[in-house]
């Protein structure tokens, strides 16, 4: 599946909570996903910390940057809001294996 959609194993983790909303599917496409699964995988390692888990400041920012890519993309806000929430559970599943 990496090699058919281009893209390693946490992006597509982000691209199947993306890809959750058949109305993103539908409107924006296949193409618009996965660039903004790419963005949002190099955004969140390099915004995460060791315990942005437990912080809320950090946690908000975190929200705040997944929310603001989907709104650039014309993520349609239907489901927005659940996306960034499977989004960031995937960070947090994701992060630990994340180095600083």
């Amino acid at each position: 599946r990496e090699a058919e959609l281009g893209l390693n194993p946490d992006e597509i983790a982000f691209y199947d909570a993306l890809a959750t909303n058949e109305s993103a599917v539908r409107e924006l496409g296949d193409e618009i996903l996965k660039k903004i699964a790419i963005e949002i995988t190099d955004k969140l390692r390099k915004s995460t910390t060791v315990d942005w888990q437990v912080r809320d400041s950090v946690r908000a920012r975190l929200k705040i940057l997944v929310r603001r890519t989907l709104q650039r993309y014309k993520y349609p806000p239907d489901k927005a809001a659940e996306a960034v929430e499977l989004v960031l559970k995937q960070a947090e599943v994701l992060s630990n294996g994340w180095s600083r």
